[in-house]
């Protein structure tokens, strides 16, 4: 198994709920969300030339548009985090954790090289630029590693999702050490985030964007939905220094209350 290429247990049909049963007004306001979303991210894409030009308090409120559009309430407690070269790190349940991501900071992304095709959403990452990553091939690791070090040297923000896959929020995977390398060898702090999703009712799994699930059907559910809010949680970041080698330093990076073996995730969904 790749370091880039983790696998999680989490499947649509076994994991994901879906949203209450529709009303005779859901299926519209659920079109009307979808296009706001649409809108806002060609907005981004027809700005994005502008770079760093634009002022980062309004890429964080872009993004928390683009979250709102879809009828997700967000809300963000904790630290503000350092300015300067920056690791930001969370775990990971649907494609929403990226805007939310960068609603705490804007950063350049770590993502794997086929949201570069993702219609609109693709054009917008590599203008804005996101560092792919070719997670089939294990060569690549150094120098994907070298290139975020040195992004990290610069003073950018690098943000990513070291579970390497996408679970479903009643648990996680483990973070990935690869990335923290980056850290180390750049000297910048890293700053752990926690996302979850809940209903008025207590946590759901309807934004998750798991297994053979397509953008599409996440997109659908999260617009159906009612109540849905994303709740982040940004944990005091963690200095250069203060652990000798990336296996110490993911792991204090880790949300433990919510690390639950992959196994034990396996038996509960089947």
């Amino acid at each position: 198994m790749s370091a880039w290429l983790p696998t999680a247990p989490c499947t649509p049909q076994a994991c994901v709920e879906a949203p209450a049963a529709a009303t005779a007004r859901a299926v519209p306001r659920a079109v009307l969300r979808l296009t706001a979303v649409v809108l806002l991210l060609l907005a981004g894409s027809a700005l994005s030339p502008l770079g760093p030009r634009i002022p980062a308090s309004l890429v964080r409120r872009w993004c928390r548009w683009i979250v709102r559009a879809a009828g997700v309430r967000v809300r963000i407690t904790g630290t503000a985090p350092p300015t300067g070269g920056l690791l930001l790190v969370a775990n990971h349940i649907s494609w929403l954790d990226i805007p939310l991501l960068a609603a705490v900071r804007p950063a350049r992304m770590l993502a794997k090289t086929e949201v570069r095709r993702w219609p609109v959403a693709g054009p917008l990452a590599a203008r804005g630029g996101t560092l792919f990553i070719d997670r089939d091939r294990l060569r690549a690791l150094p120098d994907t590693v070298a290139r975020i070090a040195g992004a990290l040297r610069e003073g950018a923000a690098v943000a990513a999702f070291p579970e390497g896959s996408t679970w479903c929020g009643r648990a996680q995977g483990t973070f990935r050490r690869a990335v923290f390398q980056a850290a180390l060898d750049a000297g910048v702090p890293v700053q752990p985030v926690r996302i979850g999703y809940r209903l008025t009712d207590g946590a759901t799994t309807a934004p998750a964007f798991v297994g053979d699930d397509t953008l599409l059907a996440s997109l659908w559910r999260v617009a159906m939905s009612r109540g849905l809010v994303a709740e982040v949680e940004v944990r005091g970041a963690i200095p250069p220094g203060s652990h000798p080698d990336r296996r110490s330093l993911a792991a204090s990076a880790q949300p433990r209350e919510t690390a639950v073996p992959a196994w034990t995730h396996t038996v509960l969904v089947a």
